[in-house]
């Protein structure tokens, strides 16, 4: 009995091997190669995930998780022959507690069908990555997204784990509290480990309040220096910023053709605050607006209504999206860095000039209240090595201020050659752990970091 004959009695409507959804697997958003796993199994439960992990240890296969295929870095490239653990069956909400302000999910779930579901308890889950990303999957990448300001990224709103470990046994990380110090937070380990460590199976999440009070702000600046300089500001006052995103011109632009938005075609920066007072509210709107004038601040937008606020944040969420519709025929490269908040103007100044230095067009868009941004470059494929070069010189640059080389993204394949530089010595214990955990590299394979497959399980 060959390997698939043999997958399929195992999974008896849980395989897909056809070419469609086998290409499909070993791709994502941002890596320029695209592979093909060998089969994709869909799991509907905790056994379902042992068993596929005990298949592929026999017959020697790797073993990638896939959520909604919405990552960036190579984390879904197959670098051998590769089963696909495909988790949009498991996408069942396990429990709402809303007087413990948590609910448990499968990994499966979507971040919008979670606050869907979560309508009329007063709660919501604030971790927004632009596309509608599974929360196992957020989980894996520690994503974050434009509320993180406030209420932080995946890994200060996941309160326990449930992981399947390659050799089949599974572990509970974490507990349903605010706060523990009971041993070792091997929760946070598997937090942000790209499928490397461990797959996860269940998620404890923390729930927060749906704020009283909202005021959605647009402001116009003649430049990205200036609008990172008033991003600056604002966070150095203190003011209690829920978001605070930049949008550069080109990004603007691409929304008016892509959307209809009809915004002004110049850098801006858009706000949000939330406050359980109308009065906190102004009071705290007006600071912002105040030190965004001295800071060169051209114009000011106010949404007026729900359904204007929710169009504002849903043109940021689909400006990766209005970028590609700008450019067609052309390859992207995407890249993602952070610095300490006060070196943010002069890294937005250098991954500006570095694009008129090379003769590239680019965009810049991010999280700047928390010393992120993203660029995006599109180019010809001719021309992709120098996209590539641009996107390298940034990264090192962020490392010289003393940033990350990845905010968000991600390590996966892309950004692997940066990580001795950004953690020297602490690399070689990073690889430890990884041989500890999963031997024969059976897991995510040559993502994150490589090591040589050593021992056999027990």
């Amino acid at each position: 009995m060959d390997t698939l004959e043999a997958l399929r009695r195992l999974f008896p409507g849980k395989v897909d091997t056809s070419p469609s959804e086998r290409r499909r697997h070993g791709r994502d958003e941002g890596y320029p190669e695209e592979g093909e796993v060998l089969a994709v199994v869909y799991p509907e439960s905790v056994a379902d995930v042992q068993e596929a992990l005990r298949f592929a240890r026999e017959k020697g296969l790797a073993v990638i998780p896939f959520g909604a295929g919405t990552s960036l870095e190579g984390h879904l490239y197959p670098l051998k022959e590769t089963l696909s653990l495909d988790f949009s069956r498991m996408n069942r909400i396990l429990e709402v507690r809303p007087e413990d302000f948590l609910c448990v999910v499968e990994p499966g779930l979507t971040r919008k069908a979670l606050n869907e579901a979560l309508k009329g308890t007063g709660l919501f889950f604030p971790v927004d990555p632009g596309a509608d990303a599974t929360l196992g999957g957020m989980a894996a990448t520690n994503a974050s997204g434009t509320t993180t300001v406030r209420y932080g990224g995946m890994r200060a709103n996941v309160l326990a784990l449930q992981v399947v470990l390659a050799n089949g046994e599974v572990l509970e990380l974490g507990r349903g509290v605010r706060k523990a110090s009971a041993g070792y937070d091997l929760k946070d380990l598997f937090l942000g480990s790209e499928g490397t460590l461990g797959i996860i199976t269940r998620l404890t999440l923390r729930l927060q309040p749906l704020p009283e009070h909202i005021h959605t702000l647009r402001v116009f600046f003649p430049g990205v220096e200036e609008a990172a300089l008033a991003s600056y500001r604002v966070m150095a006052s203190g003011l209690p910023v829920a978001r605070l995103e930049l949008l550069d011109e080109l990004a603007l632009r691409a929304l008016n053709r892509y959307l209809q938005a009809g915004f002004p075609e110049k850098p801006a920066l858009f706000l949000e605050f939330h406050s359980s007072t109308r009065e906190a509210l102004e009071a705290e709107s007006a600071l912002a607006l105040s030190i965004m004038r001295e800071a060169g601040a051209l114009e000011v937008e106010a949404a007026k209504t729900e359904e204007e606020r929710r169009r504002q944040w849903e043109a940021r969420h689909q400006a990766y999206w209005a970028l590609v519709h700008l450019f067609p025929g052309h390859r992207f490269v995407i890249t993602d860095v952070a610095v300490p908040l006060s070196r943010l103007p002069e890294m937005v100044r250098y991954a500006q000039g570095l694009l008129e230095e090379m003769g590239l067009t680019g965009n810049i868009l991010g999280h700047v209240g928390d010393g992120n941004f993203h660029t995006l470059v599109p180019v010809l494929p001719q021309d992709y090595p120098k996209a590539e070069a641009y996107a390298e010189a940034l990264v090192r640059r962020a490392l010289e201020l003393g940033g990350t080389c990845t905010a968000e993204h991600g390590v996966g394949l892309r950004k692997k050659k940066y990580l001795p530089l950004e953690h020297g010595p602490a690399l070689e214990w990073m690889r430890k752990l990884k041989a500890l955990l999963d031997p024969e590299g059976l897991l995510n394979p040559g993502k994150v970091l490589d090591i040589a497959p050593s021992s056999r399980y027990s």
